[in-house]
């Protein structure tokens, strides 16, 4: 094949009439050919996408690239920041030799930028604090945080439906434990007996053990109130998009909680936003990054939820990104739906790293201008190959990219410049101080008082009652929201327990910041 033909195939496949991302230009017969340019079309990024590659590819900057477009472009980006070093994004990059050389080799002019961020956290120590309510997380992502078994799942069911239909706000871990608590002796269990079965105290004390060895992690924090607001998600700055970091660098330790918060964000979106059809751009672009937590150890209720939310949110204008190491991380019925590739470099040094490598070569179309087993090993960093949808959503062709250098800072910013940015955030100061109103907790401590007097009364007993006054320990100062936080009649759980129904969560608490 010639290089004139490969140059009429790439522009064939990548030119679009309507707005596109710019991502690099083709490689033929190891030539960058800067006349074959690589866009990705902005109406076709809801149909979600996947970044892959070894460590050291180039799958951060990556995203950073298609990030910083989707800014510039007027799209807000969620996105994780794994390591901590994605804060460059506020600041305007310097041009140095590396950069100048990427830019010349594609015959494009590189301009340095900045772009509005938020800086998050699970933590609140290193960014405004992500909460959610136990209630709002609901009984599927609880399930998996807390590792239970189908059984210990079905008993933590119970409970979640038990809160629903009394209207108990179950806000923190404490009220969490206290209805467990109180379904599990006495009055409760006697209540539930008929309509919701018997839960056995060895599985509840196995729930309870559980409950509180994540709150000696400190992950007790990420669940109370004021919980967060997804429209915050979706804020620009002078037209452009805000790009909102997720930082975890501080609890990466615990994988399994951070993966499975960002899905519960990712449910809550698709729950609240309204059916928009094909835009021509995104509302909102979703990156999920170690994408294979999320489906470690997963089960199939929890899967399923999974599909339903990948296959079903492009319709609300969401796009989202899958980033791994492997396309054998992501399962084939989620795979599926991604039709925007991008892989890095697959080292195929064992014999399960050849099988990886022939499995994600079957997922491209096949090319008549590479040997795609040969070419995959012998990509540089900042190369990639990519195929992604055209306008009429047909796979493009397969195409070796050498990548554009990001336009932002490619690593943190300095803890001065860190501190400064969270002391300009309005978003910061919105979540930063924790309010806690009267929940499951308060509600049943006077109602387990109330049995005990009608029963000392009924005894004629002298003993004293239990103190009504909640005592909570310090793992289980946990910040809850203003008691705007009434679950309503008639509630349904839905999607990963997310809770929707005659008075929708999303209506009825919109202005204190629902998560």
């Amino acid at each position: 094949m010639s290089k004139e033909k490969f140059i009429e195939a790439i522009n064939r496949s990548y030119t679009f009439n309507t707005a596109s991302i710019y991502l690099g230009s083709g490689v033929y017969n190891q030539e960058i050919v800067a006349d074959a340019k690589v866009n990705l079309a902005l109406r076709m990024m809801n149909r979600h996408g996947l970044v892959t590659g070894a460590t050291g590819s180039g799958k951060t900057r990556t995203l950073q690239l298609i990030a910083e477009q989707l800014s510039a472009a007027g799209v807000p980006v969620f996105m994780p920041d794994m390591k901590g070093d994605l804060s460059g994004f506020a600041k305007a990059a310097t041009p140095n030799d590396k950069i100048a050389e990427r830019a010349q080799a594609l015959g494009i002019s590189y301009a340095p930028s900045d772009f509005p961020i938020e800086l998050y956290s699970l933590s609140g120590k290193t960014g405004a604090q992500m909460r959610a309510t136990v209630t709002e997380f609901g009984p599927v992502l609880l399930s998996k945080i807390l590792e239970l078994n189908e059984t210990q799942t079905g008993v933590l069911n119970v409970v979640f439906k038990y809160a629903d239909d009394k209207s108990l706000p179950v806000v923190d871990f404490s009220d969490l434990k206290k209805v467990l608590n109180y379904l599990t002796e006495g009055k409760g269990a006697e209540e539930i007996k008929n309509d919701y079965g018997k839960i056995s105290s060895s599985t509840s004390g196995t729930i309870l053990r559980k409950l509180v060895s994540l709150e000696q992690q400190g992950v007790n924090q990420i669940f109370g109130e004021t919980s967060f607001d997804i429209d915050d998600l979706f804020q620009k700055v002078d037209g452009r998009g805000v790009i909102s970091l997720l930082n975890v660098s501080d609890i990466q330790n615990q994988p399994a909680i951070f993966s499975t918060f960002m899905l519960a964000l990712l449910a809550e979106i698709y729950q609240s936003l309204p059916e928009v059809g094909d835009l021509d751009k995104p509302k909102l672009v979703f990156f999920l990054d170690e994408a294979h937590l999320l489906f470690k150890d997963a089960s199939k209720a929890f899967m399923d939820q999974i599909e339903q939310v990948i296959r079903l949110i492009r319709s609300k204008g969401v796009g989202v990104f899958f980033c791994t190491q492997l396309t054998s991380d992501v399962p084939p019925t989620v795979l599926s739906q991604l039709g925007n590739r991008v892989h890095h470099v697959i080292r195929a040094f064992t014999p399960n790293d050849v099988k990886a490598l022939k499995d994600t070569i079957k997922t491209f179309p096949k090319s008549e201008f590479y040997d795609m087993e040969q070419q995959f090993t012998k990509l540089g960093t900042g190369q990639a190959f990519i195929t992604v949808l055209n306008e009429k959503g047909i796979p493009t062709e397969t195409v070796v990219t050498h990548l554009a250098p990001p336009a932002s800072v490619m690593g943190p910013l300095s803890s001065e410049e860190y501190k400064q940015v969270l002391a300009d955030s309005d978003i910061y100061k919105k979540y930063k101080d924790p309010v806690d109103p009267k929940s499951a907790f308060e509600i049943l401590d006077e109602r387990m008082k109330k049995h005990q007097e009608e029963g000392e009364a009924q005894q004629r007993s002298t003993a004293r009652p239990t103190s009504s006054r909640r005592e909570k320990s310090t793992f289980e100062e946990v910040i809850s929201s203003p008691v705007a936080k009434q679950v309503g009649r008639e509630l349904v759980r839905g999607v990963f327990g997310v809770l929707f129904g005659t008075s929708t969560r999303r209506t009825t608490r919109r202005r204190g910041g629902l998560f």
